[in-house]
């Protein structure tokens, strides 16, 4: 009793302090606040249907500062994160020839049926996370991240096998990555190659028609704001992400046996 009472008065102490701190001026200037300048635009400018050659045509702020104000960023951001999955993959990159022959047969039932049901509920709002992610809070890569656990749900309970016999390898998953990535490097330049071959002029990641272009993505599907590029952006990041974290997975869930082998000789260098 005395211990708790103790622990709670130097809580109470500590949060005084730092509030005390805080208003000081110890730890630092807070932050304003007004919204900054540039902050102000954005929030202005994302889906101003009266500065059309301004606007992103999306009423999700954050995701038309990712993917159109600051694409390239953006862009690049995603390359590190393939080289981080490719450097995975480059670890134990026999591992994906090395055929398993997996007796396990998972879980018990009773965890399999509402795994299965999880599964579906999983994949539903990872699509609508990135689907309506120039609509709403989300987007290409929290949809596919959420997608992922979907994949190491059916790997756990129903065992590897499950994969193999559905003929979801290494290979196919690859490909979707592979594409996905490719898609997204070929709508970030869509309308540049189109305004060269049409002789309008236009530039890297453009979205909505500006100024000095007249090019533009759809910025709607009948009467819903389409994002432009950003749906497409939002759609390609989404299977990139999963199929790329299930990717890993399928890797690291092998067999001890398997990984050991592969990793044997990386110590000494070989």
């Amino acid at each position: 009793m005395l211990r708790d009472l103790v622990f709670a008065s130097l809580l109470v102490i500590i949060i005084l302090a730092l509030t005390y701190l805080t208003y000081s001026g110890g730890l630092g200037d807070l932050p304003p606040r007004d919204v900054r300048v540039i902050a102000s635009n954005y929030l202005n400018l994302t889906y101003n249907q009266g500065i059309t050659w301004l606007w992103a045509a999306s009423p999700e702020a954050v995701t038309a500062i990712v993917w159109d104000y600051r694409g390239l960023d953006t862009l690049f951001e995603t390359v590190v994160f393939y080289g981080a999955i490719l450097a995975a993959l480059t670890l134990f990159r026999s591992v994906s020839k090395v055929p398993e022959f997996v007796s396990s047969a998972g879980l018990s039932l009773v965890v399999k049926r509402v795994t299965a049901i999880v599964t579906l509920a999983i994949l539903a709002v990872a699509a609508s996370t990135a689907l309506h992610g120039h609509l709403t809070p989300g987007g290409g890569f929290q949809g596919g991240a959420i997608a992922s656990v979907a994949p190491l749900l059916l790997l756990v309970v129903f065992g590897k096998q499950f994969f193999i016999e559905r003929r979801i390898s290494y290979s196919k998953l690859l490909t979707i990555r592979n594409a996905s990535l490719a898609l997204l490097g070929f709508t970030s330049v869509a309308l540049l190659i189109l305004g060269f071959l049409t002789g309008f002029q236009a530039y890297i990641f453009q979205n909505q028609a500006k100024t000095v272009s007249t090019l533009s993505y759809p910025p709607y599907l009948l009467d819903v704001p389409l994002g432009g590029s950003l749906f497409f952006f939002n759609l390609f990041e989404f299977l990139a992400v999963a199929s790329g974290f299930t990717l890993v997975f399928t890797i690291l869930l092998s067999r001890d046996e398997t990984l050991r082998k592969e990793l044997e000789g990386e110590e000494l260098g070989y």
